[in-house]
């Protein structure tokens, strides 16, 4: 696709999924794709230190599993992946860290592949200060090149796709979403100002509540939404910043089978007898 706008021309070329985990980029595209790979979880050890009545001292070395919230979040995306069968993942809601750093991990747990859809249109803009050029000469050119790459992500499986907020800004997106399952990731304006991801695409923190504001309703049109606040709620936390990437990416999941499980149901029930 060729987007030409009155100082910039703009293409973006195929998404093509890859073949291989551990290595992910195509010589022709001009995208560069991170690609989260599975990590390797150690069991601990802790050696322990015993005073004896005789002043000696017996050092022992004790295996203690300690418990690696990662491995909880593995063994729940395992036990969904066959209802799952290969559905992409759109978080939507405000850019943060917060909900990159969920993205990565939910990639991670499903075997999935991981993108950032604004990341894609500045790396097909030019990047940088192109890419900001280009934005504020032809904002129409540049909603359609969000699209485009919405469009592409859409029609392949196995993603897991932190959206930016043109992802909600038109009916067109809104649709392309609904090729996947869609989460709200609710997090509270100061803690998304805090964690913003600093780009050239994005606002300042202090326009956060501003686009909040005009965005809420549409965030809200997700297939489910999973709250920061609600999460420590669940938790017993008090503080919010308690709450862990672990800690939202089990809701994430649990919500992901209710889904998948209503949806199974209903196409069951509408099976002729």
């Amino acid at each position: 696709m060729e987007i030409i706008g009155s100082a910039t021309t703009l293409t973006i070329q195929s998404i093509t999924a890859p073949t291989n985990l551990l290595q992910f980029h195509n010589p022709r595209s001009p995208f560069h794709f991170p690609v989260v790979s599975p990590r390797t979880t150690l069991r601990k050890l802790r050696t322990t230190a015993f005073s004896l009545a005789d002043d000696t001292t017996l050092s022992t070395t004790t295996k203690v599993a300690v418990k690696d919230p990662s491995l909880e979040v593995k063994k729940t995306a395992s036990g969904i992946l066959s209802g799952l069968k290969g559905t992409s993942i759109f978080l939507v809601g405000l850019n943060n860290s917060i909900k990159t750093s969920l993205g990565k991990l939910l990639a991670e747990a499903l075997r999935y592949y991981y993108f950032d859809s604004d990341s894609l249109v500045l790396e097909a803009a030019g990047g940088g200060s192109e890419a900001k050029a280009f934005k504020e000469s032809d904002e129409k050119g540049y909603r359609e090149a969000e699209t485009e790459v919405l469009k592409q992500l859409s029609s392949m499986g196995r993603l897991v796709v932190c959206a930016g907020n043109g992802a909600v800004q038109s009916s067109t997106n809104l649709a392309l979403l609904r090729h996947g399952i869609s989460i709200w990731i609710d997090v509270p304006l100061d803690m998304a100002a805090n964690g913003v991801v600093e780009d050239q695409s994005e606002l300042p923190a202090s326009e956060h509540s501003a686009v909040y504001k005009e965005l809420r309703d549409r965030y809200a049109i997700a297939d489910a939404t999973i709250s920061v606040q609600k999460v420590a709620n669940q938790l017993g936390y008090d503080d919010l910043d308690a709450v862990t990437t672990e800690d939202m990416a089990m809701e994430v999941l649990k919500e992901i089978e209710r889904l998948t499980r209503v949806k199974r149901l209903m196409e069951e029930a509408a099976r002729p007898f």
